[in-house]
């Protein structure tokens, strides 16, 4: 690559970052439905046609943020699951359930933007996925490793339920039994249930100690998945 290659290969990176940058401002001030690539090059003193060769259209631009989002998220869960031993599942279950909560809390408006209201007229392209199924896949690998070690504990699970739950075990969470693929999706769901009640103010007047509320709340979520203190 030549010198002025690099040197444009170096702009390009730096007008990118300062377009996601002014969006996520204007995403914590105004919220998604009212980004616009228009208000971005004005805020930049940009001409609109300029961005465009950046982000063709706002879904570009916010599923950048997205896949940005959930990458972030995704490092957060990921190093902290790293620090704990491989053998002490319900702390991996822990760390990485703890780590959720501490992004969000730390980062609300990025945290609304992928697991609050759906932004209208928008709707996320596959190459979402990947990013999205980070924290996902490890708590999937906590379960697969406490099953195939001691074992968890008996999952029941509906007769009704069973043709789903295999599904589910098949597509998403290949190793796991049916029993603990329903439990785990019902556990997923009241993880991000409970940062998002925190983080949206639904705690108020109810939960006042809101970090050990929280630790023992997904510590019975762990139980609900059929984990057991080491």
């Amino acid at each position: 690559m030549s010198s002025a290659q690099g040197a444009r290969a170096r702009a390009r990176i730096e007008v990118t970052a300062a377009i996601k940058d002014e969006a996520r401002r204007q995403l914590a001030a105004d919220g998604a439905t009212k980004l616009s690539l228009r208000s971005v090059a004005r805020a930049l003193g940009m001409v609109s046609s300029a961005l465009y060769r950046y982000f063709p259209s706002r879904d570009d631009l916010l599923t950048a943020l997205i896949i940005d989002a959930y990458d972030s998220l995704g490092e957060a869960a990921e190093s902290a699951h790293a620090e704990v031993p491989e053998a002490d599942h319900m702390g991996r279950w822990t760390a990485v359930c703890e780590a959720v909560r501490g992004w969000a809390l730390a980062h609300p408006h990025e945290y609304a933007l992928i697991y609050g209201s759906p932004v209208p007229g928008y709707s996320a392209p596959e190459t979402t996925i990947p990013a999205a199924a980070r924290v996902g896949l490890l708590l999937i690998g906590i379960l697969r490793d406490a099953h195939l070690g001691a074992g968890p504990a008996d999952l029941p699970l509906p007769a009704d339920l069973r043709p789903d739950a295999e599904r589910m075990a098949t597509d998403l969470a290949p190793g796991l039994p049916p029993e603990a693929a329903v439990a785990l999706a019902a556990a997923w769901a009241q993880l991000f249930g409970l940062v998002g009640f925190e983080l949206f103010g639904q705690f108020h007047g109810i939960v006042e100690d809101r970090e050990p509320f929280f630790r023992h709340a997904v510590t019975r979520l762990a139980e609900g998945v059929g984990l057991t203190r080491p």
